[in-house]
């Protein structure tokens, strides 16, 4: 074979380097299509064993389907956070609720005032938990989380929510109460008339523009504690971290306002089915609600307030959150040709015994 290499022409060495590699890229292909085989097969045994455990549960005895059962009982809590594109996202949950069958309700505080009074508390949770006509149910406003286990519930319900980035938040807050938006024009503002910029505000030191207002997203994530209303609290913003990562499902971004509903899609479609494509061919150009006249600050304006304890805090809170979805997205989405599209299921179950005869 050696001889026979030394003996071949150049040219038709190559060729036979070219046939050797196109081969074994064949070969591979091959392969790899087997184990795909062969992994759908244990797949689609799996499955079988499935059904057939379950075939013989509703032979020994008539049950009701408690999976059906528990999507039908389900209620989910948007605890909304002013000016983060709450009202953007809140209106398709509306345009899904009739297709979709459930229930949308708006939580409406006197003076949207998100904290309760214990006896307000303890009326909600009986409500949410009680109403049996308004089940599945989407229930929005803003109140701060409250913690339903405190009022001896045994299942609670599933809580969402949407931050934004702090300043961001607060700029558009501020121009919002003195001019309003393009979702409700006519309504006029608490602020109106007052036509100072924000910059002008923080400049002259204005309380409207004041860094402890940022103070806001941390307290709706923290709840109806006392400490969690104290601006600069240290237990109030780890309690809110702990809050957002074992109470909330899910909790996005204005930024990536898109990507938080594609999730929910994924993983509630009970409610969410269609939410994407809604949000992508009408959610964009007639929900986005905008703050009429809104001006973006300076980065003198941004230094300054950057350099308050509250904004390092709220900050320091918006980017844990951040952290976390954007862990949560990376695990349940691939990306192609620049789309982002959700993964099937990727587990499955085997070795099931007792075997069935």
């Amino acid at each position: 074979m050696g001889l026979l290499r030394i003996m071949m022409p150049p040219k038709l060495q190559l060729l036979a380097v070219v046939a050797f590699a196109v081969a074994m890229l064949f070969l591979e292909n091959q392969i790899q299509k087997l184990e795909e085989s062969r992994s759908k097969l244990e797949r689609a045994i799996a499955r079988h064993e499935v059904r057939e455990i379950e075939q013989r549960h509703t032979m020994d005895g008539p049950r009701q389907d408690a999976s059906l059962d528990e999507e039908e009982d389900m209620v989910i809590i948007y605890n909304r956070v002013p000016k983060t594109a709450s009202t953007s996202f809140t209106n398709i949950a509306y345009d899904l609720c009739a297709k979709n069958k459930y229930h949308v309700l708006h939580i409406n505080t006197t003076k949207n005032n998100p904290v309760m009074s214990l006896q307000d508390q303890m009326r909600f949770v009986k409500n949410i938990t009680s109403w049996k006509e308004m089940k599945p149910g989407f229930y929005h406003g803003h109140v701060s989380y409250l913690d339903f286990a405190k009022f001896g519930v045994k299942k609670k319900p599933i809580y969402i929510n949407v931050i934004r980035d702090p300043i961001e938040r607060l700029v558009s807050y501020y121009y919002f109460l003195r001019f309003g938006d393009d979702y409700r024009p006519g309504l006029r503002r608490r602020k109106q008339g007052d036509k100072k910029t924000f910059d002008e505000c923080v400049a002259e030191g204005g309380s409207d523009c004041a860094p402890e207002k940022l103070w806001l997203q941390i307290p709706f994530f923290c709840g109806h504690s006392s400490e969690c209303w104290n601006v600069g609290s240290r237990w109030a913003m780890d309690q809110a971290k702990y809050n957002l990562v074992n109470e909330y499902f899910l909790v996005g971004v204005t930024e990536e306002l898109e990507d938080f509903i594609m999730l929910l899609e994924a993983a509630l479609p009970r409610f969410f089915r269609g939410a994407t494509e809604l949000y992508r061919t009408v959610g964009k150009k007639s929900h986005l609600r905008k703050t009429t006249e809104k001006k973006l600050p300076t980065k003198q304006t941004i230094a300054k307030l950057q350099q308050s304890d509250v904004w390092k805090m709220e900050n320091e809170f918006y980017e844990f959150a951040l952290e976390q979805f954007q862990f949560i997205r990376a695990h349940a989405v691939r990306e192609k040709d620049g789309d982002l599209y959700i993964l099937a299921q990727n587990f499955f179950y085997e070795k099931i015994y007792p075997k069935s005869n």
